[in-house]
């Protein structure tokens, strides 16, 4: 395994130098979902909630979180992103919404932290809207599915099947 880059020598925190690493292309893909009581997702769907469009907001909200990652995390480098998709879509089975969010940049360091921010605000952004019909809601399951980019390269999670003992990929970057 290896070691903690946000510490020092001397076991410090310290924000690590990218200064001498290359420039490449480089992209994030995270997930989360957030479950609500169905007459809850009802509204969403409908577009019939007091406070507007949720999902619109929702999006918006985690494109602007993307954009503040280094505001939020201590020792986050501020990055030019490049791009931002936020995917929200509604899933009546299973009583909730997933947020898939993609995060480019061409830089010195990777988005996945971009990514889940933004994964992470636009789930909150979708509780804040309608705790007031719903207070039971779930945020879960948020992740990285893939970045690529870097020293690195490409990683991509892997989906266990109990069904099987091979993994298959959970997404793929276009």
């Amino acid at each position: 395994m290896t070691a903690l880059s946000h510490f020092n020598q001397a076991g410090e925190a310290h924000m690590v130098d990218v200064g001498e690493k290359p420039v490449s292309h480089r992209i994030a893909v995270t997930e989360g979902y957030i479950s609500m009581q169905p007459e809850t997702l009802k509204l969403i769907i409908d577009c019939e909630h007091k406070k507007g469009d949720v999902l619109a907001i929702a999006r918006i909200a985690g494109i602007m979180a993307s954009k503040k990652t280094a505001d939020l995390i201590p020792l986050c480098h501020p990055l030019p992103i490049t791009h931002v998709d936020i995917r929200l879509s509604a899933e009546p089975d299973g009583n909730r919404i997933r947020c898939q969010t993609t995060v480019k940049t061409n830089g010195q360091t990777g988005v996945e932290m971009e990514a889940l921010t933004a994964t992470s605000c636009a789930l909150l952004t979708i509780y804040d809207m309608c705790k007031a019909v719903d207070r039971g809601m779930v945020i879960q399951d948020i992740r990285l599915l893939e970045k690529d980019g870097g020293k690195s390269g490409r990683w991509q999670q892997v989906k266990h099947s109990a069904a099987s003992a091979s993994c298959l990929p959970d997404a793929s970057i276009d």
